[in-house]
């Protein structure tokens, strides 16, 4: 009895196994690189315990949505401004502005009241609102 082998190439590779083994891979990559990274340590300072019993003035700028500004309430121009914070600057070094920017108003007008306590000194902080109140 004669057995007849017959050998045919091969016209392609199955690559299925290799393709699991990739995936394998990946997924161990993922989890390895996930569960590292739980999240970031940031050394924050600590406050003083010690209230502070310095009080000093807080001009408060607010600029409308067509652009016009007001200093606590009252319609000022630019120049207004300017020499209205240098005088109040005068009368105490450590006064400060907080800039409200309505949410309407182009953002060019609340730079340039930036810019204008920067060129000032005047120290500032721009006030801001939680979406939905």
């Amino acid at each position: 009895m004669q057995v007849q082998s017959e050998t045919k190439p091969y016209d392609s590779i199955n690559v299925t196994p290799m393709l699991d083994l990739a995936y394998v891979l990946l997924v161990v990559f993922i989890l390895m690189t996930t569960a590292s990274v739980q999240g970031l340590h940031v050394s924050m300072p600590k406050p003083s315990n010690k209230p502070s019993t310095e009080k000093h003035p807080l001009k408060i700028v607010q600029v409308m949505p067509d652009g016009a500004l007001m200093l606590n309430g009252v319609s000022v121009s630019m120049g207004e401004l300017e020499s209205r914070l240098q005088q109040a600057k005068a009368e105490d070094a450590k006064m400060s502005v907080a800039i409200k920017g309505d949410g309407r108003t182009q953002y060019a007008k609340v730079v340039s009241v930036i810019d204008l306590c920067n060129k000032l000194e005047v120290s500032m902080g721009l006030v801001t609102a939680r979406i939905g109140t």
